[in-house]
């Protein structure tokens, strides 16, 4: 029995804080699990940054609305779900992934959640457990499942490398070069391929 587990951002929608930098012309706002391995700095960042120019969960929903997923995602993700179940794993936040969730089609996802003042100021945020792509894998590994596991970042890794089968998709070239064994894909033809032939 396979449970395929992908990562999110990148892998099937956009990256949300990217388009949120864009959209406030605030570039630090670029920084994300590609750039930064330590997920607890990278969110400390994040939710100073958000203080000091007095933004908070409004404006990013406002930024998510009109967000799309990446052509092709949702027929890749189709095709996917019609072979083997499909599990979405991700280090975003239930607030923010689930508008983006109605346009997938619903499929299943694991993430993080929020915590938000009264104001709607973001003022801190709650794993579901540490390391927590590695540690579902692993659960799911626990309860007879064999696991394939795709990502793009460095919050992907340990997941991808505790799995019967583990590939790249769209990553950066550091990532790549430096895990030059792990099959990289660019296009969900092709990433639709080596998927499958992993099952």
């Amino acid at each position: 029995m396979n449970v395929v587990c992908l990562d999110l951002e990148g892998v099937l929608v956009p990256e949300i804080w990217i388009a949120f930098a864009e959209k406030t012309g605030i570039p630090e706002f670029r920084r994300t699990t590609r750039d930064e391995p330590d997920y607890a700095k990278l969110m400390r960042f994040r939710i100073d940054l958000l203080e000091r120019h007095g933004l908070g969960l409004k404006e990013i929903q406002e930024v998510i609305a009109g967000v799309d997923p990446l052509p092709g995602a949702k027929d890749f993700l189709d095709a996917l779900r019609a072979k083997t179940q499909v599990l979405i794993l991700s280090d975003t936040f239930y607030e923010f992934a689930m508008p983006l969730m109605k346009k997938l089609g619903y499929p299943t996802l694991m993430c993080n959640a929020l915590e938000v003042s009264p104001e709607g100021k973001i003022t801190g945020y709650r794993m579901r457990c540490d390391h927590s792509k590695l540690t579902t894998v692993k659960a799911l590994q626990s309860c007879g499942f064999e696991t394939i596991a795709a990502g793009d970042s460095f919050n992907d890794l340990e997941m991808i490398r505790a799995s019967k089968a583990g590939f790249l998709f769209r990553s950066t070239d550091a990532i790549k070069a430096a895990n030059p064994d792990l099959p990289a894909f660019e296009n969900y033809e092709d990433f639709l391929r080596g998927i499958c032939a992993a099952l």
